[in-house]
């Protein structure tokens, strides 16, 4: 049997079951899911906000689904191609709040933009 890896990546903060679908369907979409779980430093850094959840934490909670087969840390932006070719990856999968922004990685694997679930967001759970 062929392996077909997707990868995907998330900061999976105040998980919920709208995280839980978004991996489900990026399992679908191959035979092996790795999850890159951005850093606490990343979070600060990068997108200006901290997570509620520690990184230690964040990873716990989405090694312990049966669904996902590796775990790694997003330290950058920029990593994705240089994950896609370390991991032999042959599917890039991201919810569809990205459209179009991952384009670029077409020429690396195929790239798959999944629905998110209506009316659930971290955002909302935590109230801001």
């Amino acid at each position: 049997s062929l392996m077909i890896k997707v990868i995907t990546y998330g900061t999976f903060d105040t998980f919920h079951y709208g995280h839980f679908f978004l991996l489900e369907r990026a399992k679908a979409l191959g035979t092996h899911l790795s999850v890159c779980i951005s850093t606490d430093e990343f979070n600060i850094q990068e997108k200006g906000k901290s997570a509620k959840l520690n990184f230690v934490d964040r990873v716990r909670i989405i090694k312990s689904l049966n669904i996902v087969d590796d775990v790694y840390a997003e330290k950058s932006w920029d990593q994705k191609i240089q994950d896609i070719l370390k991991y032999n990856i042959n599917v890039f999968a991201i919810g569809d709040d990205w459209e179009g922004k991952f384009d670029y990685l077409k020429s690396y694997c195929d790239v798959v933009y999944i629905p998110r679930t209506k009316h659930v967001s971290s955002t909302l759970i935590r109230g801001y």
